[in-house]
């Protein structure tokens, strides 16, 4: 089985791969390269649909050479549990950054809330999550800056008087609450809208229309959060299924 790093033919045949529609999986067996090999090159560089094997090749090239040679001693990131694939995990970190990226964080504060989100413990110091990340104090102050603005971590100070960042169990909760109230100032301008180009005219009527969906929706988002907050705050049942349908089934016996 081939060791070290990918070479830009190894690439070019992903890029096959992809094209042709072949799962990672089946693409890592072709290269003799594990499945996790695969999944943290392809999500690493743009995701299925945008890699491109001569831009991965000269990113990774540009990447080895801005790194410097780590000295003895230095920071390392923290260990994984026992029974876990840590090149498993790094590519589901990846993909999963990638992800919040397209929801529209930056990278650096979807990198945060992924290595906070995979960490057990739910929480880790800024020195923690710089030594995580390899990246610099600096940058995670500024990710965690912008973060908290949007109630996506919260921090608390620890017995050791640190500051500690948290991703919340209501994280997912306040971020669907804020994008559907995000909906009420377009339905006020459009309602704005309405009493400027005159009701009843076309260009009102689209407007009012506008309005009356984004209401709706928002309404019906709101209101389907609160009815399963809930499940943020629930343990799934030991060997049972992780969601809703298992408890519903359960509840319903």
């Amino acid at each position: 089985m081939p060791g070290g790093r990918l070479t830009q033919q190894e690439r070019q045949q992903i890029a096959l791969g992809l094209a042709d529609g072949l799962p990672y999986a089946e693409i890592a067996r072709r290269l003799e390269r594990p499945t996790s090999t695969v999944t943290r090159e392809v999500m690493r560089n743009g995701g299925p649909v945008a890699y491109r094997a001569d831009l991965a090749h000269r990113a990774t090239e540009r990447r080895a050479q801005r790194r410097p040679p780590a000295p003895s001693g230095a920071p390392r990131p923290g260990p994984r549990q026992p029974g876990r694939d840590s090149e498993a995990v790094a590519a589901y970190e990846e993909q999963f950054t990638t992800v919040l990226m397209g929801s529209g964080l930056s990278r650096m504060g979807a990198r945060v809330i992924t290595c906070l989100s995979t960490t057990d413990a739910g929480s880790l110091t800024a020195a923690e999550l710089a030594q995580r990340l390899q990246v610099s104090p600096a940058s995670i102050s500024k990710a965690i800056a912008f973060l908290e603005s949007q109630s996506l971590v919260r921090r608390e100070r620890d017995e050791r008087r640190r500051d500690r960042y948290i991703v919340d169990d209501e994280l997912y909760y306040q971020a669907v609450i804020a994008s559907a109230r995000a909906n009420d100032r377009v339905i006020e301008a459009a309602r704005e809208g309405v009493a400027v180009l005159g009701p009843g005219t076309p260009a009102a009527i689209r407007l009012e229309n506008i309005a009356r969906f984004l209401d709706f929706i928002s309404e019906s988002i709101v209101r389907a959060a609160e009815q399963a907050r809930e499940v943020l705050h629930t343990r799934p049942a030991t060997g049972g299924a992780v969601g809703g349908a298992g408890s519903a089934g359960q509840g319903a016996e």
